[in-house]
C-alpha cells in the first residue's frame, strides 16, 4: 500500500536536494559552456596541434562512460597531488563531460555559416578573429541554443550519478531517506516527479530564451 506519510515527510527534505542539484547544474553548466566554447573555437583555429588536442579530448569524453570520468576525477587526481572535495570533483567531471559535447555544437554551428560571408569579411580588411566574433558567432549562436539547453538538461539528469561519490544532491538525499524508512517505491516516484518538474522548468526557460533571440 502506498505510504503517503513517507511522502509528506520526504517532500521537504528532498527539496534541499533539488537546490543542490540546481546549484551543481548551474556551476557545472557555466564551466562546461566556457570549456566548450574555447575548445570549439580552438578546433577551428587552423593550428594542427591544437586541433588534434581538442579532437583527442572530445573523443576521450565521448568514448568513455560519465561514471568512469567521475571516478577518474575523484579517485585518480589525488594520486598526482590534486585532491578535490566530493562537490568539486563532481562539478569538474560534469563540466569536462559537457564541455566536449558543447565543443562539437560550437564547431558544427560555426562551420555551418555560409563560407562566402567569411570571404567577404576578409576581403574588406577584417582579420580572422574579427570575422569569427562579428560575423560567424552572431549567426551561429541562435542554432546553438537548442543544443546547448538540451546539454544543460542532460547535465542536470546526469548529476544524479554524483550520488556514487556521496555528493548530497537529489538522488543521494532520496537514498538516505530510503535507508531509514524502507519505502523505495514512494521515494523513487517522488524523485522522478522532482526531476520531471526541474527539467520542465529548464525546458520552459530554454524555449523563452530561444524565442527572444533575434533572427539573422
Amino acid at each position: 500500500m502506498f505510504d503517503w506519510s513517507v511522502v509528506a515527510y520526504a517532500a521537504p527534505l528532498l527539496a534541499h536536494g533539488v537546490v543542490m542539484t540546481l546549484q551543481i547544474s548551474i556551476v557545472a553548466g557555466i564551466l562546461g559552456l566556457t570549456i566548450g566554447l574555447l575548445a570549439g573555437l580552438a578546433s577551428l583555429s587552423g593550428v594542427r596541434p591544437i586541433e588534434l588536442l581538442v579532437r583527442g579530448y572530445v573523443d576521450f569524453i565521448r568514448g568513455t562512460p560519465l561514471l568512469i570520468q567521475i571516478f577518474l576525477v575523484f579517485f585518480a587526481l589525488p594520486v598526482v597531488g590534486l585532491r578535490l572535495s566530493e562537490y568539486w570533483a563532481g562539478v569538474v567531471a560534469l563540466a569536462l563531460n559537457s564541455g566536449a559535447y558543447i565543443a562539437e555544437v560550437v564547431r558544427g554551428s560555426v562551420g555551418s555559416v555560409e563560407k562566402g560571408q567569411s570571404e567577404a569579411a576578409l576581403s574588406i580588411g577584417m582579420v580572422r578573429r574579427q570575422v569569427l566574433w562579428w560575423v560567424l558567432m552572431p549567426q551561429a549562436w541562435r542554432p546553438m541554443v537548442p543544443s546547448l539547453t538540451n546539454d544543460l538538461i542532460t547535465l542536470t539528469k546526469n548529476s544524479s550519478l554524483l550520488s556514487v561519490i556521496s555528493v548530497y544532491e537529489l538522488t543521494r538525499a532520496g537514498q538516505a531517506i530510503i535507508s531509514t524508512h524502507f519505502a523505495p517505491f514512494e521515494i523513487y516516484l517522488l524523485l522522478a516527479l522532482y526531476y520531471y518538474l526541474l527539467i520542465a522548468a529548464l525546458s520552459w526557460v530554454s524555449r523563452r530564451l530561444e524565442r527572444s533571440l533575434p533572427t539573422w
